[in-house]
């Protein structure tokens, strides 16, 4: 067999060689992942990036080479030197030795190309999955891996919203996370990490993939776990009927999700990288019919608005943290006496383990230290034969301190709740305020209502006469702790920061 030179000279060459063997193996993993996805009849979020992105570019890669080996040897035949190659290669079949080394090489190539395949498509499984995602780069993703751990897209990877479907988000996110990989390996990472991200899809592509806001309808019932922090740790819960509500075109269109029906379009600018300063709202209903509300204390300049960005309110805008939220120290407490973790009996436990949280720490491991030295501490002095008879209640209550900080806490990143807002609500942040109830209204003086009752109603409130009965009429909520009557005509995150100092 008598193997012929078929190309121009100047292909010959060790460089085109190579190129030739990179290019080739590209193609043939190309042909196979192919064949892969048509078989299994299913495609995943790296298997698509790999086979049409990444091994395409190892065949470019080939062909550039091969191509750049003739441009070298072209020039090496100008100069007059000989090609270094064979004119022609003689394989004799007949000959054992020549037959095996053939057979040998045909079979090193096939097992070489199916470990290639199969390295491959191991490979993009590996980097779609969560501990992938989490645990590479550990301390960086360590708060948002644990937050993620226990929120309630938990089972959802984090492929499916950071990247979701569609080649188009591939090149996107590949080309943000390769700075991202350049940021953690120059420690130039954001401490704490910026929210909202800017290059997140938009919730209608990913979100409403499972969640459909049309079919958004009722109310459901809410009850809020919450302590005083005085010595009896005084429960006072309540009980809520959210109006969730919803709708689509041509149906009944009422209550929170309001704003997401498909005939309603809400249009905001905000000031601020964290959209918690809402300087413009516009609104269009199912008519066509826009009204524009500007603050009336604060109005953007022409300049200002000509540059800003104008949001189109989704999912994202109320539930900005679905998967990696930190919770404040009272919300967490309040939990945790609900769930029986702390035991309510212990005196002034509510105040003092959320005092105990909200300090600051050099680092966690001194985090920890210090709030089982605080409450041990404070009822060593205060409660010293409560100590001394019940110390595995309090250790158990330290324990779970501890445990609270380690899920919400992180100063190695300067990550803490109160850097992340969380707008679902309005308690410890503006959340709902920042457009109900605010400075603004459209040219002819109308504001956006702050009707507590469109959201919610007050079934009960307490553990007195009011909690053991539910009015479907709904309660007026009073506030715990006598504020004047602030709490109708003011904003909770005023005065409750969900630390110590007030909550």
């Amino acid at each position: 067999m008598i193997f012929r030179r078929r190309l121009p000279d100047v292909f010959y060459n060790g460089l085109s060689a190579v190129g030739a063997l990179i290019a080739a193996l590209a193609a043939s993993a190309i042909f196979i992942l192919f064949l892969l996805d048509l078989v299994l009849g299913q495609s995943t979020l790296y298997q698509g990036l790999v086979t049409y992105l990444v091994i395409p570019g190892f065949l470019s890669l080939g062909l550039l080479l091969i191509l750049a080996g003739a441009w070298r040897e072209r020039r090496r035949h100008a100069r007059g030197e000989s090609s270094r190659f064979p004119k022609e290669i003689r394989l004799d079949l007949t000959n054992p030795a020549e037959r095996n080394a053939a057979l040998a090489g045909i079979f090193i190539g096939t097992l070489f190309l199916i470990g290639t395949s199969i390295g491959t498509y191991k490979a993009y499984q590996v980097t779609e999955s969560v501990k992938f995602c989490g645990t590479l780069c550990h301390q960086t993703m360590k708060p948002e891996y644990t937050a993620y751990q226990s929120s309630s897209h938990a089972r959802v990877a984090c492929v499916a919203c950071h990247i979701g479907p569609g080649a188009g988000w591939f090149v996107k996110s590949k080309i943000t996370g390769a700075y991202q990989v350049y940021a953690v390996l120059a420690n130039k990472v954001p401490r704490p990490i910026e929210t909202p991200i800017r290059n997140l899809r938009p919730a209608r592509e990913t979100c409403q993939e499972c969640h459909w806001p049309e079919k958004f309808f009722g109310a459901r019932r809410v009850v809020n776990a919450h302590y005083l922090p005085d010595e009896n740790n005084t429960a006072d819960p309540i009980s809520l009927l959210v109006n969730i509500g919803g709708g689509s075109a041509g149906e009944r269109s009422e209550g929170i999700h309001w704003h997401m029906i498909v005939a309603n379009k809400v249009e905001y600018i905000a000031r601020d990288r964290t959209r918690q300063d809402i300087a413009w709202v516009r609104t269009t209903d199912r008519a066509g019919k826009a009204t524009e509300y500007n603050n009336v204390d604060n109005p953007l300049s022409p300049e200002e608005k000509a540059k800003a960005e104008v949001r189109v309110m989704d999912c994202m805008d109320c539930h900005n943290r679905p998967s990696h939220n930190y919770r404040s120290p009272n919300k967490t407490v309040n939990d945790a006496l609900s769930l029986g973790r702390i035991s309510a009996s212990l005196p002034f436990i509510k105040r003092e383990a959320v005092k105990a949280l909200d300090q600051d720490y050099p680092d966690t491991p001194a985090a920890l230290a210090s709030i089982e030295k605080s409450l041990t501490d404070f009822y060593r002095t205060n409660y010293p034969d409560l100590l001394k008879t019940r110390p595995s209640d309090v250790a158990a209550a330290a324990a779970e301190v501890q445990r609270i900080y380690s899920h919400n806490f992180f100063p190695e990143m300067k990550v803490a709740w109160k850097g992340y807002p969380d707008n679902i609500g309005h308690e410890e942040f503006p959340g709902c305020f920042r457009c109900h109830g605010s400075s603004l209204a459209s040219s002819d003086g109308k504001t956006i209502a702050k009707d507590c009752r469109s959201c919610h109603i007050l079934l009960s409130q307490g553990t007195g006469k009011e909690g053991a009965f539910l009015s479907p009429a709904g309660f007026e909520f009073k506030h715990p702790v006598d504020v004047g009557g602030a709490e109708a005509s003011g904003q909770c995150a005023l005065c409750h920061k969900g630390g110590a100092e007030l909550y």
